[in-house]
């Protein structure tokens, strides 16, 4: 028997009024044939497949989640349907599967199982504010969140700072929506005047905004970014 496909699906990076311009036709084909998903919440994902316009009746689709809560034996069983021969579609939250998400665990576990792993194109908003920037798209890193300790927070800045210098490599990184000014604070005391700071906040949303400045005139900017989704990146 032939194994179904592990189709790795992108959201959009906020209202999903944004559908339309951030998800390709063909993806919304894939999404409107599957009646089995993998996703990090199951009220976003039928939020999302509602504004997609999917045929099934919500009610009789079939979710799995995976999270952080997620117990690894409950992930072992999420890919039986592949192996008798269904696709499934892995939903992330916001963006694109396994970039920054959760989603990694059960691609290597389709990818163990012989299961064809196909990755759709999609919005990312670290690949975005990384294109946005200005800054060395050849060799770049990302670190997820930063230390919420201010003494590691401090010491972890000076370290990707000194990186960003010594070997001409962007630093990319990303903070709890809430915690935003907490960390551009951080880095306006921390980073040296010349070092350059990008922040892009709110990606493909009517209110995006990217802007790059050195930290000396960052410190003379009016920021609004609370609780909006944010990249951060250092380079110099």
């Amino acid at each position: 028997m032939e194994k179904g496909k592990l189709y790795l699906l992108p959201t959009t990076l906020g209202d999903f009024e944004t559908i339309g311009r951030a998800i390709p036709e063909f993806n919304l084909e894939i999404i409107r044939s599957l009646d089995i998903f993998i996703v990090e919440q199951v009220r976003t994902a039928r939020r999302f497949l509602v504004k997609c316009k999917h045929p099934i009746p919500i009610d009789q689709i079939t979710f799995f989640e995976l999270n952080k809560h997620t117990q690894t034996e409950q992930i072992s069983s999420y890919l039986n349907e592949a192996l008798q021969g269904k696709s499934i579609g892995l939903l992330s939250e916001a963006g694109t599967p396994c970039i920054a998400d959760p989603g990694a665990v059960i691609v290597k576990m389709a990818q163990e199982l012989g299961i064809k792993v196909v990755p759709l194109v999609g919005p990312n908003s670290i690949i975005l504010a990384l294109m946005a920037s200005g800054f060395n798209g050849q060799h770049f890193v990302f670190h997820g969140y930063l230390p919420i300790d201010r003494n590691d927070l401090v010491k972890k800045i000076k370290e990707i700072e000194t990186n960003a210098r010594k070997l001409e490599q962007t630093q990319i990184f990303i903070e709890t929506p809430y915690r935003n000014h907490q960390l551009f604070e951080n880095l306006l005391k921390t980073c040296d005047t010349q070092t350059l700071l990008c922040i892009a906040t709110d990606l493909t949303l009517e209110t995006e905004k990217v802007k790059t400045l050195p930290i000396n005139l960052w410190k003379k900017e009016k920021v609004d970014f609370h609780k909006k989704p944010t990249v951060f990146l250092l380079y110099f």
